[in-house]
């Protein structure tokens, strides 16, 4: 790499005048006077631009023919103390080299307000603007805390499989895989239809890691995967898409207990590091998305979680004397408006929901001594609602057993499964993050196709 090479942030950072600085990116505006030109440009590194000055008579000055908003080029000259308003640093440029124009004309980025309905029709170009720059460099710091939290807490990173035979959550909502032709005639015998398919079974994108983090736990102690789930579900909600990642750890050993100090440390040193190291991306979205976020996210740091059981939940719902639009009782899952209302307006902080009945959750959640309710906890935060949700795992054999039978599971699918408890069980827990609901909330957006940089979503499958 050009030793002098140096990005826009590390120019407008700059704490003394350099020369024979070399600044690559994209013209975002020009503005031209009779003896001189300026150009902005940013390479998306930060959120500010570089001024470059270019002179009448510069080598840089016969480069300009063509060079409008969205050309590539690349500008060498001297950092210097500009002595315009809100910036430190301009480039006074002594060449240039011009690597791509773009015609005014059709080049849909221009220097205006352009609506997210809009941006997200030109995926490919919208990380060029201000707002989508930010999000996705609050992403970027934001995985990078992930990796740093579970690090200091001894937890191995490891990778599950995206193609499965398992369905973990038992909602059947999964994409089916296969490599057998359209119109493959069934086997005249009845047999199985999946027979002569690539596994010789029927094979899905995975809904979740959560089971081989598990048999992985119980051999490393400690771990996590971060990587891209799948579901099928026909919804145009603001919050789901059909291709978004998670954080899932599992730890041997942990219990309920555990598993929401581990949740909550997660969503507070993931905050925290936002808003050290993201200070003037978060600035953008808290002066034009959610005015209040930046104090908003400092306030959560210093209050903590709240922790109140699911019956005690309903309870407060149902004597708050708001107006839900679906009912609240007990046995039923709790809609976004009501765990809105419980993180928003009730605790005005974030706050783990647990011990959820049994019938509303998944067959590995550990069954409670009451026999109603198992060991699960959700994690709500204001604005989104659930951003985690998580249990203690089921560890006894017999239990677990009557569980798969009783959601009408194949135990023959899970024998791997049952092997964990069969061979050294031990009590265990873990949880999923959306981590794309995480951003939704460290940036204020609205929707999650705002947050994935090509979004995947019923009859969307652009780019």
């Amino acid at each position: 790499m050009n030793k002098h090479r140096t990005s826009v942030a590390g120019a407008v950072s700059s704490s003394s005048p350099r020369s024979g600085v070399t600044v690559c990116g994209w013209v975002r505006t020009r503005r031209d006077s009779r003896t001189f030109s300026f150009l902005e440009i940013n390479d998306g590194s930060c959120l500010a631009n570089l001024q470059c000055v270019i002179d009448e008579g510069t080598e840089a000055w016969s480069c300009l023919e063509g060079v409008n908003t969205g050309a590539s080029v690349a500008v060498t000259g001297d950092l210097v103390p500009s002595p315009g308003k809100g910036q430190a640093w301009e480039l006074r440029a002594a060449s240039m080299k011009v690597y791509g124009l773009a015609d005014p004309l059709s080049y849909p980025l221009q220097k205006k307000r352009h609506s997210d309905e809009f941006l997200r029709t030109i995926a490919h170009l919208r990380p060029r603007t201000n707002k989508y720059g930010a999000v996705f460099r609050i992403r970027s710091e934001a995985a990078l805390a992930v990796h740093d939290y579970f690090r200091g807490l001894d937890f191995r990173y490891v990778h599950a499989p995206i193609l499965t035979g398992s369905d973990c959550e038992g909602a059947g909502e999964m994409f089916r895989v296969t490599t057998l032709p359209p119109g493959e005639p069934l086997p005249p015998d009845g047999g199985d239809p999946f027979e002569r398919d690539f596994f010789g079974k029927q094979a899905s994108l995975t809904v979740s890691g959560q089971l081989e983090a598990e048999a992985l736990a119980t051999g490393l102690g400690r771990v996590y995967t971060f990587g891209p789930t799948f579901r099928a579900e026909h919804s145009y909600t603001p919050r789901h898409a059909a291709e978004f990642w998670m954080v899932e750890p599992e730890a041997a050993f942990f219990d309920l207990e555990d598993d929401m100090d581990l949740a909550e440390g997660l969503v507070m040193h993931t905050v925290s590091h936002v808003l050290e190291h993201c200070a003037d991306d978060l600035g953008l979205f808290d002066r034009f998305v959610s005015p209040g976020l930046v104090d908003g996210l400092r306030r959560m740091t210093e209050k903590g979680c709240a922790r109140i059981p699911y019956r005690e939940a309903v309870d407060l719902l149902r004597s708050s004397g708001k107006t839900f639009e679906y009912p609240v009782s007990f046995g039923t899952d709790l809609q976004t408006e009501h765990e809105r209302f419980l993180a928003e307006e009730y605790f005005k902080s974030p706050v783990c929901v647990y011990d959820y009945p049994k019938d509303i959750k998944a067959f590995y959640m550990r069954m409670n001594d009451d026999g109603e309710t198992v060991a699960a906890v959700d994690l709500l935060v204001p604005r989104i609602g659930e951003l985690i949700g998580g249990s203690q795992r089921e560890e006894r054999l017999d239990v677990l057993e009557r569980r798969i039978a009783g959601l009408g599971q194949d135990p023959a699918s899970y024998w791997w499964y049952l092997d964990l408890r069969r061979f050294g069980t031990v009590p265990h827990a873990g949880f999923g993050m959306g981590f794309e609901r995480m951003i939704m909330m460290l940036t204020g957006v609205s929707n999650i196709r705002d947050v994935l940089p090509f979004p995947r979503t019923t009859g969307s499958l652009e780019f």
